[in-house]
């Protein structure tokens, strides 16, 4: 999945960090966090500059929320449930949700993006609840840009770290292995040895 992942954003570069995160709130899996780590490490390589790539990362967050925003407010519940199933949003789940939401609704709006499984309901209750949008906007926007950052800057330490020291395991990669292996050999045969004492 990293493979394929990173692959995409290498070929569609800013468009594609931007339409992954369209698409995954809106509710279709893709795993935005993987997205915005391994674009963090291509930002390391030089392949992202930091300012487009967290501009389009966010921007496309703020646009699937919106879009998802206004189909809780427009069609409601019943409509998210009924096609949500093929996306992973349960009466369960948006039950659990929104007892949430009407308990915090602000703070949800900021913090839920860092909760996986949370993000992508949250704009949907937004409009459900019939949250003003003015209101959903300025939450969702802040919301967006620190997620977003955090998680770029993670894959960009990740990419600096291994940059720095990948040299150094491959040199001792195999013979550690080697050495790994031949530990394991030896407990196994001992092993074998006193069960058959």
């Amino acid at each position: 999945m990293h493979i394929h992942i990173q692959a995409f954003i290498q070929q569609y570069g800013y468009f594609g960090v931007f339409l992954i995160l369209v698409m995954e709130n809106i509710g279709i899996p893709f795993p935005a966090e993987t997205t915005l780590t391994i674009s963090g490490i291509e930002w390391t390589r030089g392949v992202f500059h930091l300012l487009p790539l967290l501009l389009s990362a966010a921007i496309g967050n703020i646009i699937g929320s919106t879009v998802a925003y206004f189909i809780g407010r427009l069609l409601g519940r019943p409509v998210i449930v009924r096609f949500g199933r093929y996306v992973g949003i349960t009466h369960e789940r948006l039950d659990k949700a929104n007892e949430l939401f009407a308990r915090y609704e602000g703070f949800v709006v900021l913090f839920g993006k860092f909760v996986a499984g949370v993000r992508v309901v949250i704009p949907y209750l937004a409009g459900i609840n019939k949250l003003p949008f003015a209101i959903f906007t300025a939450y969702n926007a802040v919301s967006a840009f620190l997620w977003a950052a955090f998680f770029i800057i993670i894959g960009r330490y990740i990419g600096i770290e291994w940059t720095r020291y990948h040299a150094v395991i491959q040199r001792y990669l195999i013979p550690l292995l080697i050495v790994l292996a031949l530990g394991l050999i030896a407990y196994v045969l001992l092993h074998i040895r006193r069960r058959r004492k």
